[in-house]
């Protein structure tokens, strides 16, 4: 695999990644430009999210609807890249990015796992997007995401593209949208197969897990998210390759 990503391969085992970004509350935003340039300044790699605009651009934001982060009403998927750029985050002067903004202000400091937020079951367009800007990048870089579909996309026609199944329990309400024998192959890792990855980046509430174990002593390495504390990281780190972490200094 080193031959093959070179540096990228490298960097999924260090540093620590920052999830969203070095951000904090008072301060630089959740997936802002500001919390992509603090990563960077401290020596972190980067997770981010990266969702569709009405236009059909890779814009860089967590969540389906809007207001928790801008105060505006209505979802994401129903603006514009355009008009997404002019709206404000958590009250600051930074605005929505898109992805190609985000690789261009990293360059090559920073690793950056760039998680593809989609349905599960809805594939092609998001992703043929993000393909065609990591086209223009030589940074280090991979794709992560849960939908295994997305994965298998990826998989078939750019197979080249670094790529990390996240996977959790599936216990919480956002699960519900999945009928219950789905919830529990995801969360037993069944869709591994589906998805091909290259290395997975699983919840703490999974964590240590058995078939995550077999399959890192067969190679593929294992990330665990969204450690928050060093006393999270010290339960579960003997079977991890690294972390992605929020709101402590790892």
């Amino acid at each position: 695999m080193k031959d093959r990503f070179g540096a990228a391969w490298e960097h999924l085992f260090a540093p620590p990644i920052a999830h969203r970004g070095l951000w904090s509350r008072g301060g630089a935003p959740e997936n802002s430009l500001a919390a992509f340039e603090a990563a960077c300044e401290a020596g972190y790699g980067i997770e981010l999210d990266v969702q569709l605009s009405s236009d059909g651009e890779a814009v860089v934001f967590h969540d389906w609807e809007l207001e928790r982060l801008t105060g505006q009403p209505g979802r994401l998927a129903d603006h514009t890249a355009a008009d997404l750029g002019a709206m404000r985050l958590a009250g600051t002067d930074e605005a929505i990015p898109t992805l190609a903004e985000t690789l261009t202000l990293v360059g090559h400091r920073a690793m950056v796992l760039i998680e593809i937020k989609t349905h599960y079951g809805e594939v092609g367009p998001l992703e043929q997007r993000v393909h065609e800007v990591l086209i223009d990048h030589n940074g280090p870089t991979a794709v992560i995401g849960f939908n295994p579909y997305s994965h298998a996309w990826f998989a078939d026609r750019h197979p080249n593209v670094l790529r990390g199944l996240d996977s959790y329990r599936y216990a919480d309400a956002e699960a519900k949208r999945l009928a219950p024998e789905q919830r529990q192959a995801f969360a037993r890792l069944e869709h591994v197969g589906l998805a091909r990855p290259h290395f997975l980046a699983l919840g703490l509430d999974m964590l240590p897990s058995p078939t995550a174990d077999r399959l890192r002593e067969d190679g593929m390495p294992v990330m665990a998210w969204t450690v928050r504390s060093d006393e999270q990281w010290q339960t579960v780190k003997g079977h991890c390759d690294n972390l992605i972490f929020e709101g402590w200094p790892a």
